[in-house]
């Protein structure tokens, strides 16, 4: 089963990874079921049910019952931010605030915090799921034995 990264909780992760698989199937048109996605990452298909269920009330994928149905993107990939993630699956966490008696060295430390928060709330809006395929593609590239 996948570990999730420090910077997302399991659940975004496995929404992104999700997304991608999706995003992987803009060109053809094609449906791909849970399961399916499931079983490529050793993600629950259950808890990976409720995850898209959330995708699909937040307007990023769309669905089709049946044996021959499954997701699909909504939008293209490029129009998929991170941060929309983010927030549709784990919800705005708001600002932290610090009591005013608060040692200096704590106000430090919430400073320098809250500044890293920021640092990666900007990478995470500027950041989509196209920019992620085209990572994947790097890594997949850098990867690749020739053998003669």
């Amino acid at each position: 089963m996948l570990q999730p990264d420090l910077a997302f909780s399991a659940k975004t992760s496995y929404g992104l990874l999700a997304l991608m698989e999706l995003a992987s199937q803009v060109a053809n048109q094609s449906l791909l079921q849970v399961a399916e996605i499931a079983s490529r990452h050793q993600i629950p298909e259950r808890y990976l049910e409720q995850v898209m269920a959330g995708l699909r009330r937040g307007g990023l994928v769309g669905s089709i019952r049946g044996a021959q149905g499954g997701y699909r993107l909504c939008r293209a990939p490029a129009e998929i931010s991170l941060a929309a993630v983010v927030l549709l699956l784990e919800g705005d966490p708001g600002p932290t605030t610090l009591s005013a008696k608060a040692s200096p060295e704590a106000q430090v430390l919430s400073s320098w915090s809250l500044q890293l928060d920021q640092l990666q709330w900007q990478k995470l809006e500027a950041t989509n799921l196209q920019d992620l395929l085209e990572l994947r593609d790097q890594h997949q590239h850098g990867q690749a034995m020739y053998f003669i």
